[in-house]
């Protein structure tokens, strides 16, 4: 004991709590990040925007309370009647537009009379009810027959009608078998190989190469579509922005395991938004510096860096603004980390008060730019002052490296982009619309899960974006699709503009 330097011991003792404070703030990190993998491997995501879908809603999901109602025509709809309403039970009107094919089903002859007195019996109605039926996908042979025409006179003077222009020359393919494969793969995710499989099935002989290399025929052809359509868009006011992963095998001086990406931009016409699918090997700012090259306006984007680039290397005219549904994702994942642990009622209040802004925007959806500038101000902007003290208070009392503080971290650093839209009512408040668009492109990569070609995935890109800007514009894909292919070997340069979405009438089913 009397080796031991008492003036010093203070000292000790505190270094001796600094670093097991350090310690258990280490300690609640890593315990943090083991949760939130937990979660992201077996939890539900709790996360609900607008336009999401589950991916799967399987016949083994459905409940006995649902199959009772099914069975029991329990479809319900409200009859105005005087005094009242009243509610009857009935299934929906199957769509006008299809095809009627009536069976009739009669009395035998000798039933035709009255059990009880025997008098003929006369009619005087029918009882009607429809069921639906589907015919499996039919494929026909087109047989082109050119009339040939010779000289009886000289035999030499012959002459043959010509084929009409064809999108893929020599090709057996038809608009209509091209438009169904791309529909299948880009719209509903059907992988080349399935598809391969199925026209094996009904006796077609179609092989996955043969598929993608029709396919990247189709994505050549569309590019001039895609200029046109690029123009529209960098010519707009407002574009969001996103960017995914994807895996392409084949690629000049890059190993097969590399990741490159799939960029997004959404905008142009407020009415008729437009959707365009860049591919790049690279995720560096110089994408976007080159994808943006020309428009002026705001550009809405998560908080990535390389978005950030766009404003700071001399581009003039783009303003950036953030995502709230970003940030909002944050505070999320913090709060499925800590559940009722110490600092869950500061996430609590964060999610609250990002709340009441989407509460806000929901209730002025409609409503021209101008009321929704004022509103903002008026409503949002007092929710956004309250906000900005209460993060310069938490941020002190917060470490950094926990999910809360990484969050703190997040609103912190994008607060300047993310309170920009409150001054604008032509802005949006998140960036939900482009995630949305990009939503086909990440649901078909399940399936498929890497392309084989930079030739293959740049097509891909072409027709995703010629697909996904038609389904905004209200078209049936399709149909939409099939009157492209048709037309576009035919139509003069001058005359394309008049093939873009918004320039003719929505194709759908009639």
């Amino acid at each position: 004991m009397n080796d031991v330097d008492i003036k010093a011991l203070p000292d000790d003792v505190a270094t001796l709590k600094a670093l097991i404070l350090n310690q258990a703030t280490e300690l609640r990190y890593l315990q943090e990040q083991l949760n939130l993998a937990l979660h992201r491997r077996f939890g539900k995501s709790s996360e609900k925007d607008p336009g999401q879908h589950e991916l799967f809603d399987e016949p083994e999901q459905i409940t006995e309370e649902e199959v009772d109602a099914i069975n029991n025509s329990e479809e319900i709809e409200t009859i105005a009647v005087p005094a009242h309403q009243r509610k009857t039970r009935g299934r929906k009107a199957l769509p006008e537009h299809l095809p009627r094919v009536e069976v009739i089903h009669d009395l035998d002859e000798a039933d035709k009379v009255c059990d009880t007195d025997g008098h003929a019996l006369h009619k005087i109605g029918e009882d009607i009810s429809e069921q639906l039926e589907i015919i499996p996908a039919k494929i026909r042979v087109i047989r082109n027959i050119r009339i040939k025409y010779g000289c009886r006179a000289c035999e030499t003077g012959i002459k043959t009608a010509s084929m009409p222009a064809q999108l893929i020359p020599k090709s057996m393919a038809t608009p209509g078998l091209l438009s169904y494969i791309a529909t299948s793969k880009y719209v509903d995710a059907l992988p080349l190989y399935r598809q391969e499989q199925m026209f094996k099935r009904i006796g077609v002989e179609l092989s996955r190469a043969t598929l993608a290399f029709w396919m990247i025929q189709v994505g050549k052809a569309l590019a001039p579509l895609i200029v046109l359509l690029e123009e529209a868009l960098l010519s707009g006011k407002v574009i969001h922005m996103d960017e995914t992963p994807v895996q392409v095998l084949n690629e000049p001086d890059r190993k097969a395991q590399s990741q490159s990406y799939m960029w997004v931009r959404m905008g142009g016409m407020t009415d008729h938004p437009i959707v365009l699918f860049n591919y790049d090997p690279s995720r560096s700012s110089e994408v976007p510096l080159r994808l943006l090259e020309g428009f002026t306006g705001h550009l809405m984007t998560d908080g990535y860096a390389g978005y950030h680039a766009v404003t700071k290397h001399g581009i003039t005219g783009i303003t950036g603004i953030g995502c709230w549904a970003h940030a909002r994702r944050k505070f999320k994942e913090a709060e499925k980390v800590q559940g009722k642990s110490k600092g869950s009622g500061k996430v609590h209040l964060a999610l609250s008060e990002i709340q009441k802004l989407y509460v806000i925007e929901r209730q002025i959806a409609d409503k021209p730019p101008d009321e929704k500038l004022a509103i903002r101000q008026a409503r949002a902007g007092p929710v956004l002052n309250k906000m900005r003290r209460w993060l310069d208070k938490s941020r002190t009392q917060v470490p950094p490296k926990s999910a809360l503080g990484k969050a703190l971290g997040y609103l912190d650093g994008e607060w300047p982009r993310l309170i920009r839209y409150v001054d604008d009512g032509r802005l949006p408040i998140d960036n939900n619309p482009c995630e949305n668009a990009i939503r086909p492109f990440v649901i078909g990569r399940k399936n498929w899960l890497f392309s084989q070609s930079q030739a293959g995935v740049e097509a891909s890109a072409a027709i995703y974006s010629l697909i996904e800007t038609a389904k905004r514009s209200g078209h049936e894909p399709w149909h939409y699709l099939t009157h492209v292919l048709t037309e576009l070997p035919t139509t003069k340069p001058d005359d394309l503009q008049d093939l873009l979405p918004h320039n003719i009438p929505a194709i759908t089913f009639h």
